[in-house]
């Protein structure tokens, strides 16, 4: 039985989805004006993890992630750069997948675009204002009437006497109320609009995904996602506007993750602690980045900071060891009635504790290191697939390396091969020397029967 965290409800709750053997899930994707940074992967990793749960659990999974693509700071940033707005959207989709691809993510279902569906926006806001629920400024703009819907603040648990105008938008002298946010904007010289009952303009952010989860998902769905700072104000706002719309519940089960800190401190650009994801992969592997963030259950706080990554690439170094030197034998499926896979089964039904599960990864591995049981890695690289780990040749990621102060894999055999040459010469001072040399440059040695291998420390 799968447990879920639903933030609407604030516990655990059998995950029951609408239709028997099908899950829907809509998440918030990235609002494409700049490189995304260590706490996109957080969250773009935690929904890639319940995605591939579902699919393993043998569900038919229909997972979005959209893209907005219009929005206040893709026309700032594209102006101070002096190109499009829709040159930069470009530009930034394609570092977003880069680094998608890096972090081992699958790619959902659909990924809808904002400006994709402007039609569709305008059609719901009219039914908005229809029911009640919003109003045309006589400045062009449209506002949602937040004190007509009644269950406001549900989500967040905040009152509508204690709430303020939403973090993103600006208290405007047209509205009605100071806690009415913005459906439509009109347009500004300059910038890009499109025709409307209300004049010309632009859809507003929160309007964009009310829209793009129905079109793919229908107007009641099982899951939304996203990060926690989406709470309040956009997914309250996204309750408000398709409920209100609608007239009937939209989600069933609300899932957030949490935030990543950096050195025990929340990430800002004015705290000179803000990492791109470009910037981590300069000095780490994608994959242990993955692994950083999924051996932590992914709605708990997350501590970043350079020596917990190398912790992580140690720990992802045991794991790919134990499996190195095997012949595995073809998949066949994983057979959860083994007592690994049953207790990496259950920890994953326990709202996604990936953190458990990769602790059963662990436990097996050392089964795997004393038995050398090809059945057993097999198992271990199968179960370590759930979680978006271990598919690569252990010999790819044991040798690989990541910035420019690292040896290149040639340069290691090289010196190994020198090395070799100065102990048959018996010139152990130099065959010292060159053990010392790659030590010093994280190169680890290991001396056998078969040979010398080696790997990154």
């Amino acid at each position: 039985m799968l447990t879920v965290y639903n933030t609407l409800t604030r516990q655990k709750e059998e995950f029951k989805p609408i239709e028997p053997g099908k899950v829907c899930m809509y998440v918030c994707g990235m609002t494409v004006y700049d490189l995304c940074h260590i706490g996109h992967a957080r969250m773009l990793t935690a929904f890639d993890v319940i995605y591939r749960w579902f699919v393993a659990s043998g569900y038919d999974a229909t997972y979005v992630r959209n893209i907005t693509d219009i929005e206040d700071k893709i026309i700032k940033r594209a102006a101070e750069r002096g190109i499009l707005p829709q040159q930069l959207v470009e530009e930034t989709i394609a570092d977003m997948r880069q680094d998608a691809a890096a972090l081992g993510l699958l790619s959902p279902t659909f990924e809808p675009r904002a400006t994709q569906h402007v039609p569709g926006m305008v059609a719901l806001i009219e039914k908005l204002i229809a029911n009640g629920k919003a109003y045309a400024a006589d400045n062009g703009d449209v506002y949602y009437a937040v004190r007509e819907f009644e269950g406001y603040g549900k989500l967040s648990g905040r009152t509508l006497d204690k709430l303020r105008a939403g973090e993103r938008v600006e208290v405007d002298p047209h509205k009605r109320d100071p806690l009415d946010f913005v459906l439509w904007k009109a347009a500004k010289p300059g910038e890009p609009s499109w025709d409307s009952p209300w004049g010309p303009g632009r859809p507003g952010w929160h309007i964009e995904c009310s829209v793009m989860s129905c079109h793919h998902l229908g107007e009641h769905f099982d899951i939304h996602g996203g990060g926690e700072d989406l709470q309040f104000p956009h997914h309250e706002n996204e309750i408000a506007q398709s409920e209100g719309a609608h007239g009937h519940q939209y989600v069933n089960y609300w899932l957030h993750n949490g935030f990543i800190n950096v050195d025990g401190e929340k990430m800002s650009k004015s705290l000179g602690n803000f990492f791109t994801i470009r910037d981590v992969l300069g000095h780490f592997d994608g994959e242990v980045i993955r692994f950083f963030i999924v051996r932590s259950h992914y709605r708990s706080p997350v501590n970043y900071t350079d020596s917990i990554l190398v912790d992580a690439k140690h720990g992802l170094t045991r794991l790919y060891t134990a499996l190195r030197g095997l012949e595995l034998p073809a998949a066949a499926g994983i057979d959860w009635k083994d007592p690994f896979a049953a207790r990496f089964q259950a920890a994953m039904n326990d709202d996604f504790n990936s953190s458990e599960a990769v602790a059963v990864l662990f436990e097996l591995a050392g089964e795997v290191n004393k038995s050398r049981d090809p059945r057993q890695a097999r198992l271990l690289k199968d179960l370590g697939g759930v979680l978006g780990l271990l598919q690569r040749d252990p010999e790819e990621f044991l040798k690989g390396g990541v910035g420019d102060d690292e040896l290149s894999a040639e340069a290691v055999e090289a010196l190994i091969q020198a090395r070799k040459d100065a102990r048959a010469s018996k010139n152990w001072a130099e065959s010292d020397r060159i053990r010392d040399e790659l030590t010093a440059k994280g190169i680890v040695l290991e001396d056998g029967a078969q040979g010398t291998i080696w790997r990154r420390a």
